[in-house]
């Protein structure tokens, strides 16, 4: 029964967002009606301690990425920057490369380190701007940009900087860089049937257009002067360096702990430098971006920028909140009893590549977070992964890149919170955008037994 109870959990937060409606309600019900249906005299103190305890925890960590991030991709678009780009690409390349274009512009900014969900922010214009012109349909986007984001770049690449590719290390032994051969092939796979995909939904589609009744549609001044564009690629370039260079001197500047202590402050806080490195260099790259374009489309944004900033404030704190509910709904799933029998019952499958795969796909997908999945999987089974490979010979690096592969997996189903940010940054619901994001899921989850496979024929690592 408590199984059941958790399933009916994560459905109903599935159909509630496939319908439209908003997840930073929804979650709580659908996580409280587990508690209750659970341990009635818990649903108090699971609201208070665990659900808005993650709530409010992501929202402090990840709420000036999000802000910076979407004030960067609004000062992108009303500098003209975007259109700049995208008119320099279709001289070069010709309208019909839009969707490559946009795959390999996502996948070069998270692979340089740059958040996903900065990403999404940054690269929106871009992509509706190529996307109008080349007359492509906009619901085709969000999934060109979650395969460009959210797949190989984020855990198959070897040595991409994501949290995907670092966490497997602290439980192997491995490096960022484990089984670059399985991950270079694996991302070939990935991207490969992606883009192929997405051609054929784009032929498929001929003649439909943009789009009609569009919603929080980047708008570019019709009569605006352009800058060279690579000036206009400049401040996404700048960000990837600069995030990459702060991240590698942050650490020789303070140590692990910084004990804060400022003169009207009654008693010090030790603030925990290691755990917030990743974000402070992504706040510093993207002030660095936003400066950038201040400085060289200084006229042509002041006069937008006060109406400007206001939409990007308010399109951040949306997808904070949808997220950060996601993440808290994501934790008192993980806590039910339900879920800790679908964990238990999953370590008797033999096979300890497959295993891992299953059970890391299985949690990611069902706490909606790839990041927070693989980590219960791999702190409640490594061991056992790790002695049922020794036993098979099998290296750490093969465990380490079957892990990461598996967590981008089936986490993006629709109440994961970066499919949510996605869908309401580019203004499509999941009943016009999902099913393209969903292909890719499917895509995805298929790639580390694609890997398990090639090991397994070839033991190539």
């Amino acid at each position: 029964m408590s199984v059941i109870i958790a399933m009916l959990a994560l459905g109903g937060l599935m159909l509630a967002a496939y319908r439209g409606y908003s997840v930073i309600l929804f979650a709580p019900i659908c996580a409280l009606a587990a508690v209750l249906l659970t341990d009635p005299g818990a649903v108090a103190p699971a609201f208070s301690g665990l659900f808005m305890d993650k709530m409010v925890g992501f929202i402090k960590n990840y709420f000036p990425v999000f802000l910076l991030g979407a004030i960067f991709g609004k000062m992108v678009e009303m500098s003209g920057f975007s259109r700049s780009i995208v008119e320099a690409v279709i001289r070069v390349l010709g309208r019909d490369r839009a969707i490559p274009v946009i795959v390999i512009v996502c996948a070069l900014l998270t692979y340089g380190g740059v958040s996903l969900f900065v990403v999404v922010f940054a690269v929106y214009p871009f992509a509706a701007e190529m996307f109008r012109q080349a007359e492509i349909p906009k619901r085709l986007m969000p999934a060109t940009i979650a395969l460009g984001a959210f797949t190989f770049t984020m855990d198959a690449m070897p040595g991409t900087p994501q949290i995907q590719n670092i966490i497997p290390t602290t439980f192997f032994g491995t490096t960022g860089w484990a089984a670059p051969w399985l991950g270079l092939i694996g991302s070939l796979f990935i991207a490969v049937l992606g883009v192929g995909y997405l051609e054929w939904a784009r032929a498929k589609a001929a003649g439909e257009g943009y789009g009609t009744n569009l919603r929080n549609e980047p708008s570019t001044p019709p009569d605006i002067k352009l800058v060279h564009p690579l000036i206009a690629l400049a401040p996404l370039l700048l960000v990837g360096v600069v995030n990459l260079v702060m991240t590698r001197m942050i650490p020789h500047w303070y140590d692990a702990i910084y004990p804060l202590d400022l003169p009207g402050m009654a008693h010090p806080v030790d603030v925990p430098v290691t755990a917030t490195v990743a974000i402070w260099a992504v706040l510093a790259a993207l002030a660095s971006g936003i400066l950038f374009i201040g400085i060289f489309a200084f006229r042509t944004i002041t006069a937008q920028f006060a109406e400007g900033s206001k939409t990007a404030v308010a399109g951040a704190m949306l997808a904070t909140m949808n997220t950060a509910s996601e993440y808290g709904f994501g934790a008192i799933i993980a806590a039910l009893p339900g879920f800790v029998m679908i964990a238990g019952a999953l370590k008797a499958i033999p096979d300890p590549l497959l295993n891992e795969a299953i059970t890391i796909n299985l949690l990611s997908g069902i706490t909606g977070s790839s990041s927070g999945g693989m980590s219960i999987a791999l702190a409640a089974m490594a061991d056992q992964f790790v002695a049922s490979a020794n036993a098979a010979g099998i290296p750490m690096e093969v465990l380490h890149r079957v892990a990461s592969m598996a967590a981008g997996g089936m986490d993006t189903l629709p109440h994961n919170g970066a499919v949510i940010t996605l869908l309401a940054v580019t203004g499509l619901t999941h009943r016009e955008a999902y099913k393209n994001i969903f292909v890719m899921t499917l895509i995805k989850v298929a790639a580390p037994f694609f890997v398990i496979a090639l090991y397994y024929a070839t033991g190539i690592v």
